[in-house]
Parts: C-alpha cells; structure tokens; sequence
C-alpha cells in the first residue's frame, strides 16, 4: 500500500534530503516548494517515477497553504506523515541592549511557529484518513526553555518555544485519535537557513536526514501511545523541554 508524506522546506537543505529519504524508502512525497530559483527539486521530480511532487508553498500565508492542501487532496484522500521543516533564522546578534528589529522578529514567529499550525490546520482531514496519523515538528534545543544558555538571538529561540509548546497541544488532540507527535532538533546542520551555506556546523544535511527518517519509521511501528511528543536529537536521544 503507498504511503504519503508531506515535507514543507523542501527546496534544499534538510527539507530536501527529508524528501529523498522518504522516497527513497517507498513514499510519495509533496514537497513543499518555496524557492522557484532553486532548481534542485525539479531536477529530482523526473529522477522518482512520479512519486515526488513539488508544490508551491508558502508556509506564512494562509491562502498559500491552503491551496497546497487543495493541491494534495486532488493525488490523495489521505497523508501518513507531514514533517514540517520550513523555517528561517536571523536576528542572532539581538540582545537586549542593541535595537531589536520586531518586525523581523514577527517574521520568524509567522513562518517558524504559525507556518507549522497553518499547515498540519490545513492537513488535518487527509492526516487522520492516513494509516500512520504522523507529524514531525522540526525545531530546536534553541527553543528549549529550562535549558537555555543564550544570551541573545530572541526572535529564533521564542518561535522555537512557540513550536515546542504547539507541538504538545496538537500532540494532546491526536493522541485520542491514534495520531502522534514527533519534535525533532536536528543537530547544527551544514544547510543554507541563514541565507547561505554554513560550512562550519557539524552535520551535513544528509546525515541528519537520514537519522531522523529512520527515527519516525521506527515510531510508526511502535503503535503505543505517548503521553506527551517526543523530543529528541537527531541521533534519536530524548531531550529535556
């Protein structure tokens, strides 16, 4: 039986590797397509007999979202997993005592904590038709509140925050309905989040994809149900709120 996933970010980066693991494993994959510059995607659409399907998204507006569910449920009637990946990051030398760009700092709350309810809002029906009724949250120890060590970088860490603690409600609805939230921090990756690639982190994209595909495949089979949603690294080790 074929399996239907959903990654939004997918023009690049851990967006895209998500997106060619999951096929690589069987899936069919919308893709969530924002950067129309960006080819790499469309180049891999006639690599996968079909099963990559690139939709254009925009994960901070409502109408756009909208449309891509419309788009989805015209090749389905149900999804198995929705990863929400898009995210942006800026303002990491905000702090309290330099001007703060609010603006900006609202621009991050729109894509990196509503862009993520926008969407799985927006899926919710295909969702629950799905065998797997999966959501994987991608976010940050950024946004951990008892753990944090930052002195600065507001906008990013708070919407992360946000997402954590969205990630918990959503997982507090599902849960009665046989579907599971998953919150994953996929380690400093080598992706292009700031803009351009940052060639001094740790983990290439590649590797943090893979890792973490297995991680909610492993999930998926595990049927019991969890109380509260997982949070974990990309090497699959539990993390603290």
């Amino acid at each position: 039986m074929t399996k239907y996933a959903f990654v939004t970010g997918a023009d690049r980066g851990l967006g895209y590797e998500l997106a060619v693991q999951l096929l690589k494993r069987g899936y069919t994959v919308f893709a969530g397509r924002f950067l129309r510059d960006w080819v790499q995607l469309d180049k891999a659409v006639y690599a996968y007999d079909g099963r990559l399907i690139a939709i254009d998204l925009d994960v901070s507006d409502d109408e756009s979202v909208r449309q891509a569910a419309i788009k989805i449920s015209g090749y389905t009637s149900k999804l198995d997993l929705v990863i929400n990946n898009a995210g942006i990051a800026s303002g990491k030398d905000d702090e309290i005592f330099s001007e703060i760009d609010f603006n900006a700092v609202m621009g991050l709350y729109n894509v990196n904590a509503l862009g993520p309810l926008r969407v799985t809002n927006a899926i919710i029906s295909l969702l629950m038709n799905g065998e797997d009724k999966l959501i994987v949250n991608i976010s940050s120890e950024a946004g951990q509140i008892n753990q944090t060590w930052r002195e600065s970088w507001y906008g990013y860490c708070m919407s992360k925050a946000a997402l954590n603690i969205q990630s918990n409600i959503v997982h507090n609805q599902l849960k009665h309905k046989g579907g599971r939230v998953l919150v994953i921090h996929p380690g400093w990756m080598k992706t292009y989040m700031s803009g351009k690639l940052n060639d001094s982190a740790d983990v290439a994209a590649e590797e943090a994809a893979s890792q973490i595909v297995e991680t909610l495949l492993q999930y998926q089979k595990n049927k019991e149900v969890l109380t509260h949603p997982a949070f974990l690294d990309y090497k699959a080790e539990e993390m603290s709120w």
